[in-house]
């Protein structure tokens, strides 16, 4: 495999399962050296254990990136264990009820929101005045399928907060383009995550869920971490401010 990031250092929010996790073998396996955050130090550990198996080197800091010391821990530690901070992956995120809107609890809508957008806030907000310092740096945010489409089945906060996602990135890229700081953001359908798994239990609800993508099949993590490696790569040195679909035809 080319070494794309050998010298380079990521910091991938929600880093211990799913789709952070398999970015954070992604990058490793072409050189970089990863910090992975998360609530969870059980997940945090086992995920180090993957990491370090197949080879990288990875520290886990745990936090709550709707915290913002917390957010602000996560870069200190990163920066301070590993040098610097050339690649951020927001990926951090919780899943929404799916009821409608009258019928939602305010706690609910305002968890959903604080993790899934505020914690995106939160973790570039520190991220950006590393990557300023050095010069330059690559943030990739992963918003949803639902960040570009709305649907009653992700439910009205998620769909906020996913839609919100996608215009802070959108933003944020126009702000930093003159500081050689690239934002963009990834829109997956439905990927086979651990928590996904859980629902993929019923055999009918896979068949509906996989009828819905026309390529037939839902996305794996390795889909979604193959692009945040071009992403996060000086192949992409021309790409900011995108909002990038992956997801098998399903807005087709």
């Amino acid at each position: 495999m080319v070494m794309r990031f050998t010298g380079k250092t990521a910091l991938i929010t929600g880093g211990s399962t799913g789709i952070g996790l398999e970015a954070a073998l992604r990058l490793c396996s072409e050189g970089a050296e990863v910090a992975i955050s998360g609530r969870r130090a059980e997940a945090g550990a086992s995920a180090l254990e993957q990491i370090k198996a197949s080879g990288g080197r990875a520290i886990f800091v745990q936090g709550d990136v709707a915290v913002a010391a917390d957010a602000k821990r996560m870069v200190d530690k990163t920066v301070s264990e590993l040098g610097r901070l050339d690649i951020a992956v927001n990926n951090a995120g919780v899943s929404g009820q799916m009821t409608r809107l009258h019928e939602m609890e305010e706690e609910h809508f305002d968890s959903v929101i604080d993790v899934n957008l505020k914690g995106v806030f939160l973790s570039m907000k520190y991220e950006i005045p590393q990557m300023l310092e050095q010069g330059r740096g690559s943030i990739i945010n992963i918003s949803s399928t639902a960040g570009l489409k709305a649907g009653p089945v992700a439910g009205s906060a998620y769909v906020s907060a996913k839609h919100g996602v996608v215009g802070l990135s959108r933003n944020a890229a126009l702000e930093y383009a003159g500081d050689h700081i690239r934002v963009n953001c990834l829109c997956p359908a439905v990927i086979e995550t651990p928590l996904a798994a859980e629902a993929f239990a019923d055999p009918d609800l896979r068949a509906f869920v996989e009828a819905k993508h026309p390529i037939g099949r839902v996305g794996k993590p390795s889909d979604v971490a193959a692009a945040i490696a071009y992403l996060a790569s000086e192949e992409a040195s021309f790409v900011t401010g995108t909002a990038f679909p992956i997801d098998g035809g399903f807005l087709l």
